[in-house]
């Protein structure tokens, strides 16, 4: 009887724990409201964090990529001609991985401004456009190549007809290993061993689980939301974008909205000292919102 009590008792503080975890009066501040950091931009895209916290990210239409540095709370220019960057993410050395897509590039920026291009195509034909990336341990990255033709490119043809997700190892082996609608953020954990990748025109979320380098299950619906951009928190919560910033717990099911007065919110990441601070890129502005989580490699 004993041993039953304890085990049931072990077993209902757990399910407490997990319930405080994904509730959002334990997520956010009181009366903490999403603040204005800059509204100088087009159209800002793509936040990533540095290691020291910094949230990078791009001013697509203007070709430009700028930081947030959280001591200060300003936004300072990095780099002009990025080959019309979109989405970005910090490898495990502290480069700054773009989806440049003027030319359906990657890009390797480092922190002194030296540019690589890793590549411009798969099997010899020019990806449509890259669009979102996240970066594993092992060096290599995932990254989602749906096709929005831009107006500033120039002489343009559809070479590969699919829109799908792609897998590039640390020896520069690109893999196809899905197709969608239109495959658009994309985030990954290395804590909880899981892949999401958005659909965003088919209005659907999927997950996947990382079952090594480049390997990936099947992927399962994880919930009836397309997104622009995503992000992940400690406790596996999923944050996704559009009409401001949609949170799904672990489980898939929504627990919360942030509202954010602008016509469309394109992403979101974690950054500040201790990866606490919401940044939240949409339309013409960036902000950003202290939580009570962390963010998760």
């Amino acid at each position: 009887m004993k041993n039953i009590f304890k085990t049931g008792l072990i077993g209902l503080v757990f399910v407490l724990v997990n319930c405080k975890s994904v509730n959002y009066k334990n997520m956010f501040y009181d009366g903490v409201q999403p603040e204005v950091v800059s509204d100088q931009f087009s159209f800002t895209e793509g936040p990533s964090s540095d290691k020291e916290g910094n949230v990078y990210f791009t001013d697509q239409p203007n070709d430009k990529i700028y930081y947030w540095d959280w001591k200060s709370n300003k936004v300072i220019e990095f780099l002009n001609k990025t080959g019309r960057a979109n989405g970005t993410n910090f490898d495990k050395d502290d480069n700054l991985i773009t989806c440049s897509d003027d030319q359906g590039e990657m890009w390797k920026i480092s922190k002194d401004k030296k540019i690589q291009v890793l590549f411009r195509g798969f099997e010899g034909k020019r990806l449509n456009g890259p669009n979102d990336v996240w970066n594993d341990s092992f060096g290599g990255m995932y990254f989602t190549d749906p096709l929005y033709e831009r107006d500033y490119w120039t002489n343009f043809k559809k070479e590969i007809p699919d829109k799908s997700l792609y897998y590039r190892n640390k020896n520069g082996k690109i893999t196809k290993l899905d197709t969608f609608t239109q495959p658009n953020g994309i985030v990954g954990s290395e804590k909880f061993k899981k892949l999401y990748v958005s659909d965003i025109d088919a209005g659907k979320t999927y997950v996947y689980d990382i079952l090594g380098e480049g390997k990936l299950s099947e992927k399962r619906l994880f919930c009836e939301m397309g997104s622009d951009g995503i992000t992940v928190d400690k406790h596996g919560s999923l944050y996704l974008t559009g009409n401001g910033v949609h949170i799904f717990n672990r489980g898939g099911k929504k627990i919360y909205q942030i509202p954010i007065p602008e016509k469309w919110t394109s992403n979101v990441a974690f950054g500040g000292k201790n990866n606490d601070v919401l940044f939240i890129t949409a339309s013409k502005s960036v902000y950003i919102l202290p939580t009570k989580v962390r963010g998760v490699k």
